[in-house]
């Protein structure tokens, strides 16, 4: 089969799919919905409502109480002794990645295959009770993102409310280049080149003109560990970040950036970044920074420990163990810090679904269930760009709600058993 025929058929399939999906996708319902549970999460104040109902009309919440008005030919939902909260919020994920081999997979998929996993994996993201997510590059498939969350929007398709970079940008030999392959075949990097702030700009603008909401860079790497301390090399110096980030504000978006350690980290902190995600080390002065001017780190624990349990050979095992040991140390030294957090798992090389282990794994390294569920909802929808809309509970908010077993104030592994999920006052799991 040629090429030119494989990549129709998969568009053919691609159509079918969606028409398909569109089928069976649910509009906004035209009666209220009132939802019923012996708790919910008054995320703000961390104080439980017992019982709990929340009055839904339309795609938003217009009631919350211990009851609520229960309007003529309302739907009533009884949730029993379950757990109301807010929609997940998963701010780094890649929807058009998979488990296997990342540099294998972006090569030999083709974007219109990938595209058709980014949409199965969107899927997954909001049944496991993620409303909203960030999806920190499509690491080769240009804007095709772009499809994916109007797709959702329109409700095409359903999957977490979406915003999106298209590919992340990267320097010449940076850390997403394609190094490692025979040169003269000219292997495309997983992100766009920008080797100077004009190429920054030339690349942010074309990005913003297919649809982008934000730009994600590539701002360190490739890591390694000497003497104990982590050494990784810069890609862009503070006033290119900060060119960067003048332009994004120009179209009202925001940089977020890929940085784990100094001086890179203290580079985006000067500049004003909208978040440093992994923040594996970062120095007195940028921490600083970052609790000054409200820049929250991304610690994204899942993929290291995944990458740490599912290396190819002992040694890359044990420089993956010592990364994360390394991380975990330095995470504690960022909470007495008092730096901002947000929650992001950079879902996509471990399966989609499954990354609410990411709340579990920053209690378990230090935070309390409350604070790591603050840090997802309330510094979530801030970071996403939709504070006073999702995140909480509260009349006039995006009717985005799910429900978990238990008390996750008490067992925040609570929030990897979702059983029910609302969003925009569109029920997709009970």
């Amino acid at each position: 089969m040629s090429n030119r025929c494989f990549c129709v058929l998969l568009l053919s399939l691609l159509c079918l799919f969606l028409l398909v999906l569109q089928t069976y996708a649910q509009s906004t319902p035209p009666h209220p919905i009132v939802l019923h549970a012996a708790h919910m999460l008054d995320v703000k104040t961390g104080k439980m409502l017992e019982p709990a109902e929340i009055l839904v009309e339309g795609d938003r919440i217009a009631e919350v109480g211990k009851s609520v008005k229960h309007p003529a030919g309302a739907e009533v939902i009884d949730l029993g002794d379950r757990t109301l909260l807010p929609g997940l919020i998963d701010a780094h994920v890649h929807l058009f990645l998979h488990p296997g081999a990342e540099d294998l997979q972006t090569v030999e998929e083709s974007v219109p295959q990938r595209t058709i996993t980014a949409t199965l994996q969107a899927r997954d993201d909001l049944m496991a009770g993620f409303t909203a997510e960030r999806d920190m590059g499509t690491e080769g498939a240009g804007s095709a993102d772009t499809a994916v969350r109007n797709a959702i929007n329109r409700g095409s398709i359903p999957g977490p409310r979406m915003r999106i970079s298209g590919n992340a940008i990267n320097i010449l030999g940076g850390h997403e280049d394609a190094i490692g392959y025979n040169p003269e075949q000219h292997v495309l990097p997983n992100a766009n080149y920008a080797n100077n702030a004009d190429e920054l700009i030339a690349v942010m603008r074309e990005q913003y003109k297919e649809g982008a909401d934000f730009t994600k860079i590539y701002e360190t790497g490739a890591d390694s560990i000497k003497d104990g301390r982590l050494s990784t090399p810069y890609q862009y110096t503070e006033p290119q970040l900060e060119a960067a980030v003048k332009e994004a504000a120009r179209v009202g978006g925001r940089v977020a950036v890929h940085a784990t350690g100094e001086p890179g980290t203290l580079y985006a902190a000067q500049a004003g970044v909208a978040s440093i995600d992994h923040a594996d080390q970062l120095s007195d002065e940028t921490m600083r920074l970052m609790k000054e001017k409200g820049i929250p780190a991304v610690p994204t624990f899942t993929i290291f420990e995944y990458f740490a349990e599912h290396a190819a050979t002992p040694a890359q095992s044990a420089h993956e163990h010592q990364i994360l040991d390394l991380k975990i140390e330095q995470f504690k030294k960022q909470i007495a810090a008092g730096i901002p957090m947000a929650v992001g798992s950079d879902v996509g090389p471990f399966p989609h679904g499954t990354q609410a282990r990411e709340l579990v794994l920053m209690v378990k390294y230090g935070l309390s269930p409350l604070t790591v569920l603050q840090d997802d909802l309330l510094n979530g929808a801030k970071l996403l760009g939709w504070q006073g809309q999702i995140g909480a509970l509260e009349p006039g908010y995006f009717a985005d709600v799910i429900a978990v077993p238990g008390d996750p104030l008490q067992d925040i592994a609570a929030v990897q058993n979702v059983s029910f999920v609302m969003k925009g006052g569109v029920v997709y799991k009970k």
